[in-house]
């Protein structure tokens, strides 16, 4: 049963078996969106624009803190796809057991630091007056699911290291409709307001992480899931860390910088907040199709350097180059066409700021949701290097291109211009730079990974 659902990513044709790996992986993250985008439609039309702007404008923190944590995920996925495609089931095994010991760990440890920072950080973020008390509120309960959220994204980075997708969609597909659900109850009936979605939103990831790890339980094959097993092998954890942290580092940095610019828009006011809130919300389900091809060069390549076959890294990494910027050229510029009727979705006009709102949601989807593509082209150079074992390089220019430009960009340009559309243009230039820096430093690391192959695998 387990090896029906599983890819055999190191033979055969490339192309079909990509895209047969980030369909399904799109759609997961797509319903996982659905939470936020759940939260953010239902108090946007039956709460009022402040409860609006209050679930939205947490989302740059809740990425900065969650990002560091789940990181770790990324390594355990790289990790599994080596072993399995080198044919190292009793590693496989180990690497299952203690992902899974370690995602309780760290699921507590993120709830604990999110409990205690997230209100002190929308401070220093300048979240508006009438905001602060409704997001801090939501940001408390959020957290509480952390540790449900953590483990989930372990089982399904272990479940995506095999090529299984399909599996965590069908979760992600009944846990999102507990999670619609309970919003519209707790809100519409109980009037519990970002209280009643973050309490559904929190249900909805205890679902998610009770049936993933079912799944892995009923395995039959090395991924199979023994909860009397699980135990911390300290040389496998720091196999995650050793990949996982730097990426969780990135993935912080990247929030960081958006914190940063959401300070900036925060000064703006409340109602230039929820428009944007929404347009990213808008954009996020872009974002998580190109992410899905990023997972995909990952785990494909990390696979092919398992089994040792470097011509097929190469074409990995040709074949999703083309992918991600079809994908996100398409579906970046269809949200852009088709924005002013998707904002109008998030906001309503019972306070008559709707027509406000869309236009400030358009301003950014213009400059953003346009050119998100170089944001995808810019996951697959870094991908591309972590598949391969590589960690703190990535994370090293992500922090010097897209991160640092940014910072420096807001203190410099957007302080001397002070409007919207200073502030965005900052992405696309970010993305692009840090595109050709990764793919430079790709051809550099996988150079030296060639040559450590034995001779006769790697000709």
């Amino acid at each position: 049963m387990a090896r029906a659902t599983n890819l055999n990513m190191t033979e055969g044709p490339l192309l079909g078996k990509i895209i047969r790996f980030s369909v399904p992986l799109m759609l997961s993250g797509m319903l996982q969106l659905l939470y936020n985008a759940a939260d953010v439609v239902v108090v946007g039309r039956f709460a009022g624009s402040a409860a609006l702007a209050a679930v939205g404008s947490t989302g740059a923190l809740v990425n900065l803190l969650v990002n560091l944590f789940m990181g770790v995920s990324v390594g355990c996925n790289v990790l599994v796809a080596r072993y399995y495609g080198a044919g190292d089931q009793d590693s496989v095994s180990e690497t299952v057991h203690c992902a899974m010991g370690s995602s309780l760990i760290i699921g507590v440890m993120a709830g604990i630091v999110g409990l205690v920072f997230s209100t002190p950080l929308l401070r220093l973020m300048g979240s508006p007056e009438d905001v602060l008390p409704l997001a801090s509120l939501y940001l408390k309960i959020y957290f509480c699911g952390m540790p449900f959220n953590i483990a989930y994204n372990f089982g399904a980075a272990v479940l995506r290291a095999v090529g299984d997708t399909k599996r965590p969609l069908y979760i992600l597909s009944l846990s999102g409709v507990v999670n619609v659900v309970l919003n519209l109850i707790t809100v519409i009936f109980l009037h519990m307001g970002v209280a009643g979605v973050a309490i559904a939103t929190v249900a909805s990831q205890i679902v998610s992480a009770a049936l993933v790890i079912r799944v892995l339980t009923l395995r039959e094959d090395c991924c199979h899931l023994n909860i009397k097993e699980i135990h911390i092998y300290k040389d496998k954890l720091i196999g995650m860390i050793k990949v996982g942290l730097p990426a969780g580092i990135q993935g912080s940095l990247f929030s960081l910088s958006n914190v940063i610019i959401q300070s900036s828009i925060n000064s703006f006011g409340s109602v230039v907040v929820a428009g944007n809130a929404a347009a990213a919300n808008i954009e996020g389900f872009v974002y998580t199709a190109m992410n899905a091809v990023y997972q995909a060069c990952i785990t494909f390549v990390s696979q092919n350097l398992g089994a040792q076959k470097p011509k097929r890294i190469l074409r990995v990494m040709g074949i999703c180059i083309v992918v991600v910027f079809v994908v996100g050229l398409v579906l970046g510029n269809l949200a852009y066409l088709c924005g002013d009727k998707l904002l109008a979705i998030y906001c309503s006009d019972s306070e008559g700021l709707q027509e406000e709102m869309i236009a400030v949601g358009l301003t950014r989807m213009s400059f953003v949701a346009s050119f998100y593509f170089f944001c995808g082209l810019m996951e697959i150079g870094c991908g591309g290097m972590r598949g391969l074992g590589w960690s703190w390089l990535p994370t090293s220019i992500s922090l010097l291109g897209a991160c640092g430009l940014r910072i420096v960009w807001i203190f410099t340009i957007f302080r001397q211009v002070g409007t919207l559309n200073s502030l965005y243009v900052s992405y696309p230039i970010s993305w692009g730079m840090t595109f050709a820096a990764h793919m430079i430093c790709f051809f550099f690391v996988f150079r030296g990974v060639k040559k450590r192959m034995p001779e006769e695998i790697s000709e």
